[in-house]
């Protein structure tokens, strides 16, 4: 087998093995650098001896042959010639593989080396071939047996096929040719001698040739993956990104990466035989899968260093020999303290309403989970209520969004008072609480519960001396009597509120098989959304979105309102549940994403469409192509839509969730994520590589001119979002001072009734064209 020579494997550079390995053979570029031309110029330089010296050998062995029949001033000259070139033809080879080799060396063209071997082939044939005629027959037939021999000497050119072919060419058209033109005088068993001699050598120096060349390729890829596998790893380790290891099949390290031995304060060499779950502070679960002799990957572990406590997050995978022997582990760790640390704050603002400090959603439904697993074990029930403040609304329309915040931490504080030590109080969003209780056997305990904070609740608030009142409904249902499951149960305690609301508000009550008139009425409500998609008797409206730079209009939110023939006005938060829980979404959403598409059309390219995108819509698969449908139906570049969607889309399997937002971004669709901040917030979900916005809760927006910590959530809201190259947009801005202040902090979108509330289209048609004439008239 052909093997590279050492020099070749010094010269490989991290380069791609694919597509230039081809090199000068294949028909690359010439002025490509690849392995494979550098190898075929070393190569070429080590059998161009034998090359020469096979051709000046043959020339010499035709001497005699031609003695007397050639005129020496004919002979001498020709031998000389024959010599001068390959000499030169050596000496040139030997100098291209020294200054032609590198991505820095001079290229050798292809024709060149070609035509160099042509150039030979045609001076050593010039005198055979020109005297062929004037040679006796049994001269003839000696020559053409050493020019056919000759043929094999094309071996030294083997690393180069078109050189091969080259030469054969020459030699077989040379003496096929002199042999048919001289047939009547060289005798027939002769002349098949010669020609058999020459087609078994064209033959197997062709196939030489091609083996030659796969052996020089096969090296030159192996190389070049091999180095730049190795450069690759240099880079990682150089860069700071992580630390390498390996230890034997005893577990005592035989390699670490000098970035871990700073960590852990010590050498590399003194580190080198001692026991690796043991200088990783004696971790049982690294000792039980180095045991298990099994591929690992993200093992996080706590680690006491010189710098304090770290955490790690190591992967490794074993090492087995070519018996199959287990030989060890090596893998891969990185320091990820700081990540934990940015995971935690975040975990902490995901399950904390900002503006009153309780529970949120999301931490609510965990507390009721765990409540519903330990009644399903004990069989002591527990109970989940859900609050909703009456008459609050009038409260934020009258006096305004600061107040209406007072009111709603003061109300907080008065459910935390009452409830004691008995359950928890969460803030599910806007003026909807929820307490769970964990022991809630006695159910007059839990009834009387409720009338105590209906009592309290009622009570005056005085907000900056003026005195403000509100009441509150509620629902109650009991686990697992009512409901085995979180949503069951909710759902139920959803229908008491309901019905609560129904009795005319301020009172309680529980779920019962009375409730199931309420569920007559959901499922009548799901027929008036049937009729309503059929009747078409939904409408947009929208919100404008402003540039906190310049303050000129940038898009609008696009937000769905129902006007029911005999319900009027139904508000989003009733009926989308419905068209979640019976399919209905699907049709409702592709409606929402084809009006919004028809009005953005309408307006001038810089202004852009954001609505939301359903939990239930977006784990269609169909959602990609109803949005591409829409956008070419309308003629709207990807660009001008832009989906929200909220964190509670991860909360199940979301494989196929993320393959859809991937698969509407190829559109060029925008993927914000809404109310950052209030549901599930992780800085994993940010890490999908689909979002290119995060919109701020509106909660944190208004308590930032009044709560410091808020401005300080807000800027390593900004700042995270700067760091996956995300832009940010303010929710409910409604004053100059809550203007200037998400300006100053680094939104790059403004969003609230400052700018104004949801406009009907012809409105927000008006304020398109105001600043299109705007722009012309600047």
């Amino acid at each position: 087998m052909y093997e590279a020579p050492d020099r070749y494997k010094r010269l490989i550079s991290a380069r791609l093995p694919g597509g230039e390995s081809a090199g000068l053979a294949a028909g690359a570029p010439d002025d490509e650098s690849s392995p494979l031309r550098d190898v075929q110029l070393i190569s070429r330089a080590q059998l161009a001896p034998f090359f020469a010296i096979a051709n000046i050998a043959a020339a010499l062995m035709m001497l005699p042959n031609l003695w007397g029949v050639v005129p020496k001033e004919w002979l001498f000259p020709w031998i000389g010639a024959v010599g001068v070139v390959n000499v030169g033809a050596m000496h040139l080879a030997r100098i291209q593989s020294i200054k032609c080799v590198g991505r820095s060396g001079k290229r050798v063209p292809m024709w060149q080396m070609v035509a160099e071997v042509t150039f030979r082939a045609l001076v050593w044939l010039s005198l055979p071939i020109t005297l062929f005629h004037t040679m006796d027959p049994g001269t003839q037939v000696i020559a053409a047996s050493v020019m056919a021999g000759l043929g094999i000497a094309a071996l030294g050119l083997v690393v180069v096929p078109p050189c091969v072919t080259s030469w054969m060419v020459c030699f077989t058209v040379g003496i096929g040719g002199v042999l048919v033109l001289e047939r009547h005088s060289v005798p027939f068993q002769h002349m098949l001698s010669i020609l058999f001699t020459l087609g078994v050598a064209s033959f197997g120096v062709l196939t030489v040739a091609r083996w030659s060349f796969h052996q020089l390729k096969t090296n030159a890829d192996v190389g070049s993956r091999s180095e730049g596998a190795s450069l690759l790893l240099q880079e990682y380790e150089q860069r700071g990104v992580g630390w390498l290891w390996q230890v034997d099949a005893e577990n005592r390290v035989t390699y670490i990466s000098s970035r871990m031995s700073a960590l852990l304060g010590r050498p590399a060499q003194q580190l080198l035989g001692y026991s690796m779950p043991a200088l990783l502070g004696g971790h049982a679960e690294l000792g039980r899968v180095l045991l298990d002799k099994q591929p690992f990957n993200a093992l996080e572990m706590e680690l006491a260093t010189p710098r304090g406590t770290r955490w790690i997050s190591i992967a490794g995978d074993p090492i087995i020999d070519t018996a199959g022997r287990f030989e060890g582990f090596r893998g891969v760790g990185s320091d990820i303290t700081e990540i934990r640390q940015t995971q935690e704050r975040l975990t902490h603002l995901a399950n904390v309403d900002v503006l009153s400090g309780l529970p949120n959603r999301g931490r609510v439904r965990q507390l009721l989970g765990e409540a519903l697993r330990q009644a399903t074990v004990t069989n002591v029930p527990c109970a989940i209520m859900f609050l909703d403040l009456d008459g609050f609304k009038p409260v934020n329309d009258t006096f305004g969004h600061p107040k209406g915040d007072a009111v709603l931490r003061a109300v907080a504080k008065r459910l935390v008072d009452q409830l004691g030590n008995v359950g928890h109080v969460g803030r599910m969003g806007g003026d909807e609480f929820a307490i769970v209780i964990g022991d809630a056997q006695s159910r007059k305990m839990v009834e009387q519960m409720a009338e105590k904070i209906i009592a309290a609740i009622k009570e005056p608030y005085v907000i900056e001396q003026m005195e403000i009142r509100i009441g509150v409904s509620i629902g109650c249902a009991f686990g697992p009597i009512d409901g085995a499951t979180v949503d069951d149960l909710i759902l139920k305690a959803d229908l008491a509120l309901y019905q609560a609301k129904d009795a005319g508000r301020g009172v309680a009550r529980y779920f019962s098989s009375e409730l199931q008139s309420e569920q007559e009425d959901r499922v009548r409500l799901e027929s008036d959304l049937r009729s309503a998609i059929a009747s078409n008797q939904f409408h947009l409206v929208y919100q404008p979105l402003i540039n906190a730079k310049t303050q000129k209009l940038v898009g609008f939110e696009a937000l769905i309102r129902w006007n029911h023939p005999q319900r009027g006005n139904v508000p989003p938060n009733v009926f989308i549940p419905v068209a979640e829980e019976t399919g209905l979404m699907g049709a409702i959403g592709a409606w929402v994403i084809d009006e919004a598409c028809r009005s953005a059309a309408t307006w001038p390219e810089p202004i852009t469409v954001a609505l939301n995108i359903s939990p239930k819509q977006i784990i269609l698969p169909a959602l990609p192509n109803i949005v591409s449908e829409a956008l070419a139906r309308h003629k709207l570049p990807g660009n001008r839509i832009e989906l929200e969607v909220t964190e509670g889309v991860f909360l199940g399997d979301n494989g196929s969730t993320l393959d859809v937002l991937k698969r509407l971004r190829q559109l060029g669709v925008g993927i914000a994520l809404d109310d950052f901040g209030t549901g599930y917030s992780s800085i994993g979900y940010l890490n999908k590589a689909v979002f290119h916005k995060l919109k701020i809760d509106g909660s944190f927006v208004r308590e930032a001119g009044s709560r410091p910590e808020n401005v300080a959530i807000i800027q390593s809201i900004v700042q995270l979002a700067k760091s996956f190259r995300m832009s940010i947009t303010a929710e409910g801005v409604e004053s100059a001072e809550d203007f200037e202040r998400m300006r100053d902090l680094g939104c790059d979108t403004i969003q609230g009734y400052l700018f104004g509330r949801p406009l009907a289209y012809e409105r927000a048609n008006q304020m398109v064209r105001g600043l299109g004439a705007k722009r012309m008239a600047g």
